[in-house]
């Protein structure tokens, strides 16, 4: 994100708001992201942008080992190792 305030508006329509393109891009949200709102002091409001492509399973490529597995040998329903 560049060092200078990104200074934009939108307007509200019913219960939506839009946010702005270069809002957007300079902040990266995307759909499926979150966004929490907080009012400061009764007249501040704060947004956070919680980008859900970057949970805990977005880098996890899967198992590419040459051994193979049956889940049903190896774990219960519960998914308890099995003794």
């Amino acid at each position: 994100m560049s060092s200078e305030g990104v200074d934009s508006e939108s307007k509200v329509s019913g219960n939506q708001a839009n946010i702005p393109a270069r809002i957007r891009r300079e902040l990266d949200i995307d759909d499926g992201d979150k966004l929490r709102w907080r009012i400061k002091d009764d007249v501040t409001l704060r947004v956070q942008v919680v980008q859900q492509r970057r949970g805990t399973f977005s880098a996890f490529d899967g198992y590419d080992g040459d051994r193979e597995t049956k889940v049903t040998d190896v774990h219960d329903a519960w998914g308890v190792d099995v003794e």
